[in-house]
C-alpha cells in the first residue's frame, strides 16, 4: 500500500520540476518575451539601417554620373568657386 503514496510523490516532484523550468529556467515563458521584443527591435534596426543604405546608395550613383552633384558639394561644403566667379559671404545675423 505505500507504493502508490511513493509514486504520487516522484509525480508531484516531476511535476514542481517541470514548472519551475517553464517559469524561471532557461527557455522560461518570460526569457521567450524578452528574446521575442529583441528580435522586434533588431527588425526595426535592420529596417532603419536598409533605409540608410538605400539613402547612401542614391548618393553614391549621383556622384557616379554628374559632375552637377559634385560640385554643388565643392561648393557648400568645401566653398570652392568657379574660374572667374566671385565669393560674397553675408554674416548671419
Amino acid at each position: 500500500m505505500r507504493s502508490p503514496y511513493w509514486v504520487f510523490l516522484v509525480l508531484l516532484l516531476l511535476l514542481g520540476g517541470l514548472q519551475y523550468r517553464l517559469w524561471v529556467g532557461s527557455g522560461s515563458l518570460a526569457q521567450v518575451t524578452e528574446l521575442k521584443q529583441q528580435i522586434a527591435e533588431q527588425h526595426a534596426e535592420n529596417e532603419r539601417l536598409l533605409e540608410r543604405n538605400r539613402v547612401l546608395d542614391a548618393e553614391v550613383l549621383e556622384l557616379k554620373k554628374g559632375m552637377e552633384t559634385v560640385e554643388e558639394r565643392a561648393r557648400h561644403e568645401l566653398g570652392m568657386v568657379k574660374e572667374g566667379e566671385t565669393l560674397f559671404q553675408l554674416p548671419q545675423k
